[in-house]
């Protein structure tokens, strides 16, 4: 999820927690809120990264920060951190509660997401997740920001907030129930097509919460699907601009098309040549990276060749890949190194 969607959900919950945590109340009702804003924002200061290197940032992001064994951790830390910015008038325990809150509701926020967290860091960098909600969801965005502006208008109602994640809740299992839905079509198709070790996968896609693609991965083929899980509403967009052509490529079921990439791409005269520059070691940090490495292109120029790559996870309609990354070579070297390529958005 976006940071301020983050922020926001940590106040919230803070918000409901309050009729059964008691203890909240011995700070005043501003202070718990930020508390509980900051640390739900604090897990994203692993973004610093990206100054250091993107692709360090790629492979670290959503790690130690976003961890449920280093969550005491760090609840610990910003306690004290919040009692010294209070200037010793409130001690760190009453800090505590909230800030662990905060914490707690991002890491379930980002693991909805299909980028992954390293929830046993530091002794697994094993990545989980349940993609059932994509990086900006309007509509979750939404039930936060109604549940803390009624809460706030109407402060005797101690429920309202509750309510609202209870709501949160109920929509987070509507997008679980159209993940299921994407998923056996996904399996459906396999089994239709006779494919032999097929991994199915689904991720959800921007714009709308039944917007969805679907990976069926056969070997080094992958079978994909943009499909819109609902009626077609991108019909009723009048305009012909960039956003109503990219939703007009998510289409129903019975009109959407299965198309057919292959890893190293179609040509063998070039696999043999995109492969080298794969398992070059100076692609090892992106091959960590990429769940969907797929070639995109082979450049020539008088200096050398260049062969780039991106990860299908971040390929959307109408727009270039996102994080590409090239194993490149000069004139008549043998070394590899590498190159990234930036796509449409300043985070490429």
């Amino acid at each position: 999820m976006d940071t301020l969607t983050h922020a926001l959900s940590g106040a919230l919950l803070v918000r409901a927690a309050e009729p059964v945590l008691p203890r909240l109340k011995a700070l005043p009702v501003l202070i718990r809120l930020i508390t509980g804003m900051t640390a739900a924002a604090f897990p994203d200061i692993d973004g610093a990264i990206r100054l250091i290197d993107t692709l360090t940032y790629l492979n670290w992001h959503q790690g130690p920060t976003h961890s449920l064994l280093m969550l005491p951790l760090w609840a610990f830390f910003l306690s004290h951190l919040f009692s010294k910015v209070a200037r010793g008038r409130y001690s760190w325990q009453l800090f505590l509660i909230p800030a662990s809150l905060g914490i707690a509701i991002h890491i379930a926020g980002d693991l909805i997401t299909s980028y992954g967290l390293m929830l046993l860091a530091p002794f697994s960098a094993e990545r989980f997740c349940v993609p059932f909600a994509f990086v900006i969801d309007l509509w979750f965005s939404a039930i936060i920001i109604l549940g803390l502006v009624i809460s706030y208008i109407l402060p005797a109602k101690k429920y309202i907030a509750g309510f609202a994640l209870g709501c949160l809740a109920i929509y987070v299992v509507f997008l679980a129930s159209l993940h299921e839905r994407a998923k056996d079509i996904g399996l459906t198709y396999a089994q239709k097509m006779a494919l032999p070790y097929t991994e199915i996968s689904v991720l959800p896609q921007p714009f709308s919460p039944f917007n969805w693609k679907i990976v069926v991965m056969e070997g080094e083929t992958y079978h994909i699907l943009l499909v819109k899980l609902a009626s077609d509403s991108s019909a009723m967009l009048s305009d012909n601009g960039v956003l109503s052509k990219m939703l007009a490529v998510y289409q129903p079921l019975t009109s959407a098309k299965w198309q057919q990439f292959k890893r190293f791409g179609d040509f063998p005269v070039d696999t043999m040549l995109v492969r080298e520059a794969w398992h070059q070691p100076a692609l090892a940090d992106f091959r960590r990276f990429a769940i969907f490495p797929q070639f995109d292109r082979i450049d020539y120029s008088e200096k050398g060749v260049c062969i780039w790559f991106y990860d299908l996870r971040f390929k959307f309609p109408l727009l270039p890949p996102s994080f590409r990354y090239g194993g490149c070579r000069e004139e008549g070297s043998a070394n590899w190194y590498l190159q990234r390529q930036k796509g449409a958005f300043w985070i490429d």
